[in-house]
């Protein structure tokens, strides 16, 4: 039997552990763990000691330390480009009285040209408000400093003629960056990304200098649902806004320039979104909402919330409902009473199970039993680095990310998978890489 799910959607900043609202009032084991656990802007569990005196920076910058990012496998050079939105229609819902802004940054394969300077990872100041968060200075790491794969405002490869487009949502109380090792990836493989912070939520910096930060205020199951339903809004107004490239008009575009080419690139007839958390329920909730997205892959995140008698539900009924268009559940694994785990699938958590047994298309369920909720973002390579330089105390990574035995491998497999799956659903090229275990993945399990 199905346990009853108390995955928190959102991951939410605000709680301390106890106070979670949980998904139904039957008795589940799943439980998470650790001293003092912080899911701030990080988006993630991370366990933390009483800090200790921050180590000094091992870099190659005053600024302070720049991870590594690994080099994506596909065969194209990638740009990327950030623009500001602006929804007329809709006022923000976290009580800032004004229009709903969005920055969002398009991830695209790009024209060969000469050798020039690598995007930054994220801007500075957002990435100071995350990790303040975590107790560390601003400045502690420099995100800024931190290089990605791509070229910002390069043009776009025209040479390869559209492309299907894939959206990208990141968790609750995250911020777009912490995805571009799976964005990147994509793009080299021939995809046009399109990533958004929800604002609100986490710290969003505007091309005007300012950092909106953390407006939620309480984590009520009100708040819950007004997230879901300001962040599909927010997924389906970027389509419309791709729409309007398409045809020639940039005028809705508030900030930055729409790379050369793009209008030129974008294949909507084939779109595509995945997210991590709290981003792969607004994955799985706009495709029910908007037939314009395809195929789905949420990565680790709640489809549904119980704690409110059934409201969340019918508001959002997918998971009663279910899909009738390919999507994919990617999981990790959770803590059970006595500290063993339990796999996040669609056979041990409802809302998993009950989109699955709804759904009469296709469909499949990969779980890596070995990784922990934030294993499907970029600190599954960076955080490690944060330790092995003194920056977060020694345990951090295994608290917070599990034992995975190598965890770039595991990465370069959540990578593998989720191209193939938009290979085979956007790009309609059938991938035997889906059909069963590979040896090739050995952290990966099919779950019936």
């Amino acid at each position: 039997m199905r346990q009853a799910s108390k995955r928190d959607i959102p991951q939410s900043p605000h709680l301390p552990r106890s106070a979670h609202p949980t998904r139904s009032s039957r008795p589940s084991g799943i439980r998470r763990t650790g001293a003092a656990v912080l899911a701030g802007a990080l988006g993630f569990a991370l366990t933390i000691a009483p800090s200790p005196a921050v180590a000094e920076p091992v870099a190659d910058s005053d600024a302070g330390f720049r991870f590594d990012l690994p080099e994506p496998s596909g065969p194209y050079s990638i740009g990327t480009t950030e623009l500001h939105l602006v929804d007329e229609d809709r006022t923000d819902p976290w009580g800032a009285e004004a229009d709903r802004e969005l920055m969002t940054s398009v991830w695209y394969p790009a024209k060969r040209g000469p050798e020039r300077e690598r995007a930054a990872y994220m801007h500075q100041e957002v990435g100071d408000e995350l990790f303040k968060r975590v107790e560390l200075d601003p400045g502690t790491v420099d995100v800024q400093g931190t290089r990605t794969s791509a070229i910002t405002d390069a043009p776009l490869d025209r040479s390869l003629g559209e492309r299907p487009v894939v959206l990208y949502s990141p968790g609750f109380g995250s911020v777009r960056g912490l995805g571009t090792v799976h964005v990147q990836e994509l793009a080299s493989q021939g995809y046009v990304v399109v990533t958004m912070d929800h604002t609100g939520e986490a710290p969003v910096r505007f091309p005007d200098g300012h950092v909106d930060t953390d407006r939620v205020g309480d984590f009520s199951p009100e708040a819950i649902r007004t997230a879901v339903e300001a962040r599909v809004a927010d997924a389906r107004f970027v389509l419309d806004r791709l729409e309007e490239i398409q045809g020639g008009d940039d005028s809705g575009i508030e900030g930055g320039e729409v790379p050369r080419g793009l209008e030129a690139g974008l294949d909507l007839e084939n779109i595509g979104m995945f997210g991590h958390s709290m981003g792969g329920a607004t994955s799985i909730h706009t495709m029910y909402e908007d037939e314009r997205v395809d195929a789905g892959i949420d990565l680790d995140g709640t489809v549904t919330s119980r704690q409110d008698d059934g409201e969340f539900e019918k508001r959002f009924p997918v998971a009663l409902e279910g899909l009738d268009r390919p999507f994919m559940f990617m999981g990790g694994s959770s803590v059970e009473e006595g500290g063993e785990r339990a796999p996040h699938t669609h056979r041990t958590f409802d809302d998993w199970g009950d989109l699955w047994d709804n759904s009469p298309g296709w469909k499949l369920d990969i779980n890596f039993p070995q990784a922990r909720h934030m294993s499907f973002t970029d600190l599954q390579l960076t955080l490690p680095q944060l330790e092995d330089a003194g920056i977060v105390p020694e345990g951090t990574v295994r608290e917070s990310l599990g034992d995975a035995p190598d965890r770039p491998r595991l990465l370069r497999s959540q990578n593998a998978y989720i191209t193939a799956f938009f290979d085979e659903h956007l790009k309609h090229e059938p991938q035997p890489i889906l059909d069963g275990e590979s040896p090739e993945h050995p952290d990966a399990r099919f779950i019936d």
